[in-house]
């Protein structure tokens, strides 16, 4: 394995689906990806900050059959350029396709994808930040030993094991950058 990257402590995890992006179910659509409020501005606070992003998130609509691997694929391209026109930019995404059923070790919160991740970007799990709107989210960073965040808005959050709970994305971007 090579050597961890220098920037190793610097790395955020984020989901898609109601973290950066509206939940809209089984999109399909890139036209349909719409940032949460604040999302462009996080992200950008982020980047400017010498943090790198990196998305993963379970994409079932795939294992279930509603549309295509390549449709997650264009997605992801959307997702690409609408992060850049916000003024940062994505490491990478990573996607499971698959459904719980079939119980794939890349499905969070299973570590697969972090462990790829973190293996072609060279950083160290356990100092990344995990930031996500669903307790499997934040059972996957507690899974890589990661710092985690929830963004809950408008929903009771009372038994949650992430390390801070906040409405917004830009929220947790300001409390992960005042952990320097």
């Amino acid at each position: 394995m090579p050597a961890i990257d220098a920037r190793a402590d610097k790395v955020v995890v984020l989901d898609r689906d109601g973290t950066m992006v509206i939940d809209r179910g089984y999109l399909a659509d890139p036209e349909g990806l719409e940032f949460t409020p604040t999302a462009p501005e996080a992200l950008r606070w982020l980047y400017d900050r010498g943090y790198r992003l990196v998305v993963v998130t379970n994409q079932s609509g795939v294992g279930r059959g509603l549309f295509p691997i390549d449709r997650v694929e264009a997605m992801n391209a959307r997702l690409h350029e609408m992060v850049e026109s916000a003024g940062a930019r994505l490491s990478k995404i990573y996607f499971c396709p698959h459904t719980p059923e079939e119980n794939c070790d890349c499905r969070k919160p299973k570590l697969g994808l972090m462990e790829r991740a973190a293996f072609e970007l060279n950083f160290d799990p356990r100092k990344s930040v995990v930031v996500g709107d669903q307790e499997s989210d934040i059972e996957f960073g507690h899974r890589a030993g990661a710092k985690t965040i929830l963004i809950a808005r408008n929903r009771p959050t009372s038994g949650t094991a992430a390390t801070l709970t906040v409405p917004t994305l830009l929220q947790a971007a300001t409390f992960i950058t005042s952990l320097e």
